[in-house]
């Protein structure tokens, strides 16, 4: 195929004009790649980087072959985490947006399992989500996959990573053999190929990662001691001046540590890692997309699937592991065209396993080049609202606006990012207006109703 432009592929006209209304109208070289083999319901194993745009790439092609009139599941995207899972769905609801009657349902861990039981009674074309609850869900009948056309391996490399291989074999087990079986990772590792072997048929192998242009990112290394890490990372921040930055982490205790380092230096940072309950994980996430928060530190695997558009900034505390993981850090930052920074700090001790990192393209400094003590940028310019009502409760973000900028008197600048949940919903607000917009919302009405309204702790 020479053309690029979606309106050359055999999908709906219903797709292809929501498409062109959200403004998508040249394919990557991902979606140019596989969307052709995809359409033909061959199986595609594919090779991608964070960001290239694979998931409109499966997502158009399962969406396209959807029986709407049967609501029994007909393709699944099994994905390592829960917050990719939600990202993917949210993905698949938006290339959906005029096809009538696709019902997309998300199963994942942290969240209470009867509701998504009950979603399942009444139906669902698509199902996005993690191992464990598919399995469970499976196991209590709740969920069938007999009908299933589509089944989709999303960071196929990662899940192998976490230990999900047995999960997904159980997984594939109930579904028929005759299937199309789409793979998509960012590496590819010899399980993976050994994957690919087992669970695919004639697959059609794509690799777009040396076509793809790589993020403009500048790498940093810098030797500090032990004691010294956390007024270097602090000087790096006020050096770079970042308006996001996600530091990585090896550990779920020293996220936390470094966190509050950053606290006490009046930072607007917050910790993700696996120990949080999902309600927690979920502040935090909409957090810092909306600007309440400036700094998250994470680990790996928390980090996995986040849907960050615009970072400034990529700081390895601890040395990664391997080069992959390292390649899947830094790839968060420069995109969209804009340049980014990473810097990787390492001890005496790790300075062999540091060598192993140089290259030409990297920087390998001295730590007084960057000097700087003013972190004043990084004090978040939101704070965020909760409010205990959501989709089920029929709020639209119109409705949080108008009873901001009405009743409340709130300016329209000063309300950021709004996100709708199901039971609560989060509003972006500037710090001077956010005590005024919090006593007026708990003191009004948000269409004719009273909610319970609150302020986001950052720590």
């Amino acid at each position: 195929m020479t053309s690029t432009k979606f309106s050359a592929l055999p999908i709906s006209k219903s797709i292809l004009h929501n498409l062109e209304g959200i403004g998508l109208k040249q394919m990557t070289p991902i979606q140019s790649q596989a969307l052709p083999h995809i359409l033909k319901n061959r199986d595609v194993i594919a090779q991608a980087k964070t960001g290239s745009g694979k998931t409109a790439a499966f997502g158009i092609g399962l969406l396209n072959r959807l029986n709407r009139k049967n609501f029994r599941v007909q393709s699944i995207v099994i994905c390592p985490t829960r917050e990719l899972a939600d990202q993917v769905a949210k993905e698949l609801r938006r290339l959906a947006r005029l096809t009538d009657n696709v019902k997309i349902l998300t199963l994942s861990g942290g969240v209470p399992f009867g509701p998504q039981q009950g979603s399942l009674r009444h139906g669902a074309h698509v199902v996005v989500g993690t191992p464990g609850r598919i399995l469970k869900h499976i196991a209590k009948n709740s969920l069938t996959l007999d009908t299933l056309e589509t089944l989709v391996l999303d960071e196929a490399d990662r899940m192998l990573d976490m230990g999900f291989i047995e999960e997904i074999s159980k997984i594939i087990s109930h579904t028929p053999e005759r299937r199309q079986t789409l793979l998509f990772s960012a590496t590819y590792p010899e399980e993976i190929m050994e994957l690919s072997n087992t669970i695919q048929k004639s697959a059609i192998h794509i690799h777009t990662t040396s076509s793809e242009k790589a993020n403009p990112i500048t790498e940093y290394f810098y030797e500090v001691s032990p004691d010294n890490k956390g007024s270097a990372l602090i000087q790096l921040l006020s050096h770079h001046k970042p308006d996001s930055a996600i530091i990585f982490s090896n550990t779920k205790i020293k996220t936390e540590t470094i966190a509050n380092t950053l606290r006490n230096k009046g930072i607007a940072a917050m910790a993700l890692h696996g120990d949080l309950e999902q309600y927690q994980r979920t502040d935090v996430l909409v957090q810092f997309s909306n600007h309440s928060c400036s700094v998250l530190i994470a680990t790996d695997v928390a980090a996995r699937g986040l849907d960050i558009k615009e970072l400034g900034m990529v700081v390895n505390y601890d040395l990664p592991h391997d080069e992959e993981t390292y390649i899947h850090r830094i790839g968060r930052t420069g995109r969209a065209g804009s340049e980014g920074v990473a810097t990787t700090l390492f001890t005496p001790s790790e300075a062999m396993k540091a060598d192993t990192y140089n290259n030409t393209n990297r920087l390998f400094e001295n730590i007084k080049t960057s000097s700087g003590t003013d972190v004043t940028s990084l004090t978040s310019k939101n704070l965020t609202l909760m409010v205990n009502g959501g989709k089920k409760e029929k709020i639209r973000p119109g409705d949080l606006l108008g009873a901001l900028t009405g009743e409340a008197g709130i300016a329209g600048s000063s309300v950021g990012k709004i996100d709708i949940h199901d039971h609560q919903s989060y509003v972006a607000i500037a710090r001077d207006s956010i005590d005024k917009a919090c006593s007026r919302l708990k003191n009004g009405k948000i269409k004719g109703r009273k909610f319970s309204v609150r302020i986001l702790p950052q720590a």
